[in-house]
């Protein structure tokens, strides 16, 4: 392996590959990396300075619209430089340490954000539903204990793939054809059995996901039977158009997810550019649309935006 220059006696240290196929073109997918990935975080940024800025968005769904922010800010942070210095300047080594590292952030930011979006259905659920109540429930205390939980719940699920990891043999040839440590890219390259990973892998994101799709449609379902009960046109269509940001980005989030699980472990006949370009797609995306998506949909962003 002329990339790896360590050798097999050395058990910690990994090759990053980058887009396996591509690396003629590495330099030149830097731009569209580095373009969207400083795109946004100035989005991601510039909302949690408007809010931060203006008492009136002190609230429980802005902040929680900051806390989604923060999640992706901290997610493709923790990918995209590194990537980048694989596309610029070929710094394909990382330390076993560093890629458990890497992949725990990676996999707690993604049930972080989707424990997020579950908080997000709660809000609009109680907002509609319970508008006289809205401030008395949904406290600012409530929503620090709900993110916290939400917190603790990304760390318990997570930290066991890492620390699954860390007690496997690892092989001479310690290769990963990817940008980042995804758990079973890492997983793939391990001497000893890997059924545990894979199968604990597979059952927290089924768990994971359909826990919080279970909870977000009972919200929804509750949403809809209330707004239905108003007999005014105008009030269904103001009650419903609350929530469209937030099934926009229910709608941009999950399936990525879902596929970036699914084909590393199903998707055999997928080649691995393809999969390795849509998992990075998926986390240089959101932290682009998402804030587009609440700024275009939420009045009070936009209106303060334009100030």
């Amino acid at each position: 392996m002329g990339v790896f220059n360590h050798t097999p006696s050395d058990p910690l240290i990994f090759a990053l590959m980058g887009i396996p196929g591509l690396e003629a073109a590495h330099v030149w997918l830097s731009i569209p990396f580095s373009t969207f990935y400083i795109i946004g975080l100035l989005e991601n940024f510039t909302i949690l300075f408007i809010v931060g800025k203006e008492p009136s968005l002190h609230k429980p769904m802005y902040l929680l619209i900051c806390m989604l922010a923060l999640t992706e800010i901290s997610t493709c942070t923790s990918i995209i430089p590194k990537v980048l210095c694989i596309f610029w300047f070929n710094l394909k080594d990382i330390t076993l340490c560093g890629c458990l590292t890497q992949m725990f952030f990676i996999h707690a930011g993604t049930v972080m954000h989707s424990a997020i979006l579950v908080t997000m259905a709660f809000d609009r659920y109680v907002a509609i539903c319970n508008p006289l109540r809205y401030t008395t429930i949904l406290t600012d205390a409530r929503i620090a204990k709900l993110v916290l939980v939400s917190l603790i719940r990304a760390v318990l699920f997570i930290l066991p793939i890492p620390l699954l990891l860390s007690r496997k043999p690892f092989c001479a040839n310690r290769v990963i054809y990817h940008t980042h440590c995804d758990h079973m890219a890492v997983a793939k390259i391990s001497c000893g059995d890997i059924t545990v990973n894979r199968m604990y892998g597979l059952v927290i994101a089924f768990v994971v996901i359909g826990s919080d799709l279970t909870l977000i449609a009972t919200s929804y379902g509750l949403i809809i039977r209330a707004a239905l009960r108003v007999s005014s046109k105008k009030a269904h269509k103001k009650a419903l158009s609350t929530c469209t940001a937030h099934i926009c980005v229910m709608m941009m989030s999950y399936p990525a997810f879902l596929f970036s699980t699914l084909t590393y472990r199903f998707g055999q006949g997928i080649s691995p550019q393809i999969h390795v370009i849509l998992s990075n797609l998926y986390v240089l995306l959101l932290p682009v649309l998402n804030p587009i998506v609440y700024g275009v949909k939420t009045k009070e962003i936009r209106e303060k935006l334009s100030k």
